[in-house]
């Protein structure tokens, strides 16, 4: 069995259970369109090929073993701009599930890290950037990262620089506090709001502190030094994802781009589950 054969198996559960249609027949039956998981599946796809639209369906085209795993014939297909316009149906709270599913394929050992990067916008001409003023040029993207299994937890997105990072950290980690015990962070997550945020919440704190006094000294001491520096497993996972999903986001909307980075994250944990 081929590793695409070994993701689109994987890729297809996953979709079914967050989508809830997996009873639906893949291809329009009595007038009704695709199933959305099929349409998932395909783009999960089309972002682990690095591949365009067009390209894409050109692709499946030759791959029946592939299209049957999906529950299509080559014959239904959607055309490239069918499955261009159904990414917008795809909400960005249904990509948050899809990367929590597919990160329950790793079995999160509940001590996570969070660090930014950054992801270039897709090159366009310089007509079409004048004509909608597209002038941001890289969206900045944080990602919350299991420390033993490296599957991404959770991902935030955003066209700005404003804001504190570590106000985004204390929204990051509401959203998964059930499934965390610590998270560790560098110093530019240094702010005791935070620290005490995350331990209302049960989390322990692994952020050292920027040294302004001696008794900063002695705060970075009482730290799980080995704890801590499990924090540059977000960094081996950035470079992992840019290495083999790509650098740069091919939308151009920036809802489109989150939603994008969103399921890059998503077909990074299930390629990482299939090599396991």
């Amino acid at each position: 069995m081929t590793q695409i054969s070994r993701f689109i198996r994987e890729v297809v559960p996953v979709a079914q259970n967050v989508t809830g249609d997996g009873d639906e027949s893949a291809a329009p039956e009595g007038g009704s369109g695709f199933a959305d998981y099929a349409l998932v599946s395909l783009h999960c796809l089309r972002i682990y090929l690095d591949a365009s639209y067009r390209m894409t369906i050109d692709l499946l085209k030759e791959m029946p073993q592939i299209t049957g795993e999906i529950g299509r014939a080559e014959a239904d297909l959607p055309s490239p701009s069918t499955l261009c316009k159904a990414f917008d149906r795809i909400s960005m709270s249904v990509c948050r599930v899809l990367l929590r599913q597919s990160a329950q394929l790793h079995d999160p050992s509940e001590h996570g890290a969070i660090d930014a990067t950054f992801y270039e916008r897709s090159a366009a001409s310089r007509h079409y950037c004048q004509r909608i003023s597209y002038r941001v040029q890289k969206l900045k993207v944080t990602k919350l990262v299991d420390t033993e299994s490296q599957a991404v937890l959770d991902v935030h997105c955003s066209t700005t620089r404003e804001g504190s990072d570590a106000d985004l950290c204390e929204q990051i980690a509401r959203r998964n506090a059930g499934d965390l015990r610590s998270l560790a962070a560098d110093k530019g997550y240094d702010k005791q709001a935070l620290r005490t945020a995350l331990r209302e919440l049960g989390i322990r704190p692994l952020i050292k502190h920027r040294i302004f006094a001696p008794y900063d000294h002695a705060h970075n001491a009482r730290i799980d030094e080995q704890r801590y520096n499990q924090r540059s497993m977000t960094e081996t996972v950035n470079s992992a994802v840019k290495r083999s999903l790509g650098f740069a986001v091919r939308a151009r909307s920036w809802f489109r781009e989150f939603r994008e980075i969103a399921l890059m994250c998503v077909v990074y944990n299930i390629k990482r589950a299939v090599k396991q």
